[in-house]
C-alpha cells in the first residue's frame, strides 16, 4: 500500500510514536492530577513535560498556555464559543474548513454572531490582506482563518492579518491543523491570539489528539464545565488554566503518543520536512501539468506560498472514480469536497470535487513515481 493521505492524517506513524502509546498504558496508566499517589504524580509529570515542549516548539511563555483538546475542531469551537458575543462581527477567509463555518453558522443562528468572507490571492499576500481590511468594521472582534488551505495548499499571510486585527481592537484565531510541524509558527511572532493544532496529522502523534495554545485564555468562556481535579470544593468551574478547560480525564496514551511525535519532528527539523514534502509535491505537479486531460488549480507550487498538498481532477470525472481507481491499486488519496465546500465554491469545484495527494516524510519518490503511473493509466 501507497499512503498519499497525510493530510487527513499522517500513516505511518514513527515507531517512537507507538512504543510511546503502548508505555503509557503499561507505565502512566495513572489518572493525572486526580490523586495524590506517587504513580498518578508520576503520569501527571509526563503530561507537564509534554505542555513545556509545546509551549516551546510553538513559542508560547509557558506551559500555562497549552490547553489539550480532543482535535483541532475542538480547540477552534472552544475559542468561537467561548470568545464570541452576541452583535459581535468575525471575517474569515474564502477558503475555510468546516471547523470554522459550521460553529459560526451555529453562532449565527443562536447567538446573532454575523461574519464576513474575504478573498485569497494566491501568491499575493497584500492583496489577501487588503481584502481582509475591506470586510473590517467597528463590530470586528476576530479574524478566524487556515493557516493554509488543506484543498488547494494555499497558505495565508497569518503575521500581516495578525497585525490587521490588532489594528482594528480585534484577535485572531488561526487553524494550523494542516501547518503544525511543516511550516515554522511561533505564536509571539507571529502575534497569534489563539493557534489550534491537529496532533495526528504534521506532528505525527496518534488520532485524538489536538492543542490550543494561547496567552489571552482569560477571554475566553468555557463550553464544558465539570471535574477538572482542582477547586473540588466549588460547583464553579475554576479560573485557572489550563484546567479550567480540560474537563474530565485526559488522553494520556494520545497526549504521551504526541510528545513523541514532536520528538520526531524536532530531530529532523521543520525545514527539513518542509523541503524533501514540497520537493516531492513540485516533481508531482510538473509532471501533472503537462498531461492535457488533467487539471490543476494552482501555480506551480513554492514553499514561501504552498504546503505540500496538490489537489486536481481528471477532465470532467468525477474526484470519486480516479480515487476509487488509484484505491484498487493500494494508492491511498482523498477525494471529494474535503470538508471545505467553500474552497471548491471558490475554485468552482464543488460538483466534482478534487483529488488530494498529500506526502509525508516517510513518502518516497518511487511512491510518487507509482502514483504517477497510475494517474496515466487513468487517463
Amino acid at each position: 500500500m501507497i499512503y498519499l493521505d497525510n493530510a487527513a492524517t499522517s500513516f505511518p506513524k514513527p515507531i517512537e510514536v507507538t512504543n510511546s502509546i503502548t508505555n503509557a498504558i503499561l507505565k502512566n496508566g495513572a489518572n493525572p492530577g486526580r490523586s495524590g499517589h506517587k504513580f498518578s504524580i508520576k503520569t501527571a509529570a509526563c503530561i507537564y513535560e509534554c505542555r513545556k515542549i509545546l509551549a516551546d516548539f510553538f513559542g508560547a511563555s509557558g506551559p500555562q498556555c497549552v490547553i489539550f483538546t480532543l482535535n483541532c475542531t475542538h480547540a477552534i469551537n472552544m475559542v468561537l464559543k467561548g470568545f464570541l458575543n452576541p452583535g459581535d462581527h468575525v471575517v474569515i477567509s474564502c477558503l475555510e474548513h468546516n471547523s470554522v463555518i459550521r460553529p459560526l453558522k451555529n453562532l449565527c443562528d443562536t447567538r446573532g454572531i454575523f461574519y464576513s468572507k474575504a478573498e485569497v490571492f494566491c501568491g499575493d499576500g497584500n492583496k489577501t490582506v487588503s481584502s481582509f481590511s475591506n470586510k473590517m468594521n467597528k463590530k470586528t472582534k476576530l479574524i478566524a482563518c487556515l493557516h493554509a488551505s488543506n484543498v488547494w495548499g494555499i497558505k495565508l499571510p497569518i503575521e500581516k492579518l495578525a497585525d490587521l486585527a490588532h489594528n482594528f481592537g480585534a484577535q485572531i484565531l488561526v487553524d494550523a491543523a494542516q501547518t503544525a510541524g511543516i511550516s515554522e509558527i511561533n505564536i509571539k511572532k507571529n502575534k497569534i491570539d489563539y493557534l489550534c493544532i491537529s496532533g495526528h496529522k504534521g506532528l505525527y502523534g496518534p488520532m485524538g489528539t489536538g492543542v490550543l495554545i494561547t496567552e489571552c485564555s482569560e477571554n475566553l468562556n468555557t463550553i464544558l464545565q465539570g471535574g477538572t481535579g482542582i477547586n473540588s470544593a466549588s460547583l464553579e468551574q475554576p479560573d485557572d488554566g489550563p484546567e479550567k478547560f480540560e474537563i474530565g480525564t485526559i488522553n494520556v496514551p494520545g497526549i504521551l503518543g504526541l510528545k513523541s511525535g514532536l520528538d520526531f519532528v524536532n530531530k529532523i527539523g521543520i525545514k527539513k520536512i518542509a523541503e524533501y514534502e514540497n520537493n516531492l509535491m513540485l516533481y508531482l505537479y510538473k509532471n501533472l501539468k503537462d498531461n492535457k486531460a488533467i487539471k490543476l488549480y494552482t501555480e506551480e507550487p513554492t514553499m514561501s506560498s504552498f504546503i505540500p498538498i496538490i489537489s486536481f481532477n481528471v477532465l470532467d470525472k468525477k474526484s470519486e472514480e480516479i480515487s476509487y481507481f488509484l484505491d484498487k491499486h493500494d494508492i491511498c488519496v482523498r477525494s471529494g469536497l474535503h470538508c471545505s465546500p467553500m474552497a471548491h465554491n471558490s475554485f468552482k469545484t464543488a460538483c466534482q470535487g478534487a483529488v488530494r495527494i498529500s506526502p509525508s516524510v516517510f513518502t518516497t519518490q518511487k511512491d510518487v513515481n507509482r502514483a504517477l503511473e497510475l494517474i496515466e493509466e487513468f487517463v
